[in-house]
């Protein structure tokens, strides 16, 4: 079966807007992946969580045909690059903001611990950004304007989310016909988020995803907070100051970034919380964050209703 054969095959199944929640959407055509030593893994998972990732794809999550909003996210699960949390960051958000009327999507990206790949430190991005691609690919089927999707990340996932919301370079592509669909998300949720490489770096991520003793390029091409560009998307962020697992100043250098390249950006920093904010169950005033965000949707207009004549 041919890719092209095989793709139309996947879209048709997964095209109707009655597909269930979690169905499994591979990136990647057999043989066509990038960055990898064409070694066969097998996924890795225990106690809700993915340890290796074997076949790179994303679970889809979809609202009801009435509440649908045309509106789409990709949430990257956190995990400190190392595994990833998929239900406690991924599918339970994913839920949520199905009840918002928005289409969501937990990517199981490849974690740069993999044998398999060649540049440890590229493997997240690339899937992120076919991610990206699909959905922006299959908006008119999956009832979604494509200037309406976004990305969200924790902790380590919100380090790959502002990845790609800072990337121009296209790590992705693989000459097919998605080469042509833009993979920049037109919004971006965080989380408790890694963003450094340097000072108040994550120890763990820092080292799961550019190895011991990096090269200062390296280390700064991987700060989020010195890759901020005019083109980066708005951004809303949600962070707790007693938070110990990550320092919260990830969050503080993201936000003066953004400030200085004039990017919207609605930016909370709740007294309590620590590296655990959840989407239920926070402390205090933590517990309004996913009512900041809602508002914030709608207030950025991905959530205003959607203009006639279907997608733009």
């Amino acid at each position: 079966m041919t890719y092209k054969t095989m793709y139309l095959l996947v879209a048709t199944v997964i095209g109707s807007l009655a597909m269930k929640a979690q169905d499994f959407i591979p990136l990647w055509p057999s043989g066509k992946m990038p960055n990898t030593k064409g070694m066969r893994l097998k996924d890795s998972i225990n106690n809700e969580r993915v340890y290796q990732v074997g076949t790179p794809g994303m679970y889809a999550f979809f609202p009801s045909l009435q509440e649908n909003k045309q509106c789409a996210v990709l949430i990257c699960p956190g995990g400190g690059y190392h595994h990833l949390a998929y239900q406690i960051s991924g599918f339970q958000l994913a839920k949520w903001f199905n009840t918002m009327g928005i289409s969501a999507f937990v990517l199981n990206y490849r974690l740069p611990n993999s044998p398999d790949l060649v540049h440890r430190e590229t493997g997240p991005l690339q899937d992120a950004e076919r991610a990206i691609r699909i959905i922006r690919a299959n908006a008119g089927r999956w009832n979604i304007q494509q200037n309406r999707i976004g990305i969200m990340g924790v902790s380590a996932g919100g380090h790959l989310a502002a990845s790609l919301s800072n990337s121009t370079d296209d790590v992705a592509a693989i000459g097919d016909s998605l080469n042509a669909i833009s993979f920049h998300p037109d919004f971006t949720i965080l989380v408790s988020p890694v963003i450094t490489m340097g000072a108040y770096a994550h120890k763990g991520s820092r080292e799961n995803l550019l190895g011991n003793d990096p090269a200062k390029e390296l280390v700064d091409k991987y700060s989020m907070e010195l890759q901020v560009k005019p083109t980066t998307p708005p951004c809303f962020i949600a962070d707790a100051f007693n938070d110990k697992g990550v320092d919260p100043r990830n969050s503080l250098l993201f936000y003066q970034a953004l400030l200085e390249k004039n990017i919207t950006t609605s930016f909370h920093v709740f007294p309590q919380g620590g590296h655990n904010i959840a989407l239920r169950n926070n402390p205090g005033s933590t517990q309004l964050w996913t009512e900041l965000c809602e508002q914030w949707l709608v207030e950025m207009g991905f959530l205003s209703p959607a203009p006639k004549g279907g997608n733009n």
